[in-house]
C-alpha cells in the first residue's frame, strides 16, 4: 500500500532507498548496542572481580547487564523489521514473517525477564529484604 504509493512517483524510489537505509541503520545500532553492552558488562565484571570476592553477586550483575542489553537490542531489531515490513514489503508473507519475529522476540523477552528477575513478567515484583 504505502510502497505502491511511494514507488509510483519519481522521487518515490529515492524515499524507498532512504527507508531501507534507515532500517539498516537501526539494525546496525542494535548490533552496536548489544556488542558494546557485552564488552562493557564483561569488562566491568573482570574489573570488579579483581577487587571484590563476592563472585555470586558479580555474576548476578553480569547476567542482568547482559539480559538488559539483549532485550534492548531485540526491541530495536523489531523496530527495524517493522519499518522494513510496513514501508517496503507489505505483503501477506512479510507480515506473517514479522508476526513470527515478534512472537520469537516476545518469548525471548519473557525468558530473559525470568532469568534476570526470577519471575514471570505478569507476576508482581518481590519485595527486597
Amino acid at each position: 500500500m504505502l510502497y505502491n504509493l511511494i514507488a509510483s512517483s519519481s522521487a518515490g524510489h529515492r524515499i524507498l532507498e532512504w527507508i531501507e537505509y534507515a532500517a539498516l541503520a537501526i539494525e546496525i545500532l542494535a548490533v552496536v548496542i548489544i556488542v558494546g553492552a557485552i564488552f562493557y558488562a564483561i569488562g566491568h565484571y573482570l574489573f570488579q572481580a579483581a577487587f571484590r570476592s563476592q563472585y555470586e553477586a558479580l555474576y548476578r550483575q553480569l547476567k542482568v547487564r547482559l539480559g538488559r542489553a539483549l532485550l534492548l537490542g531485540l526491541e530495536i531489531l523489531v523496530a527495524a523489521d517493522i519499518i522494513r515490513t510496513v514501508a517496503l514489503e507489505a505483503t501477506l508473507q512479510s507480515v506473517a514473517v514479522l508476526g513470527l519475529l515478534v512472537l520469537v522476540r516476545t518469548f525471548l523477552g519473557w525468558a530473559l525477564v525470568v532469568e534476570i528477575e526470577g519471575r514471570w513478567p505478569w507476576q508482581p515484583e518481590r519485595e527486597a529484604g
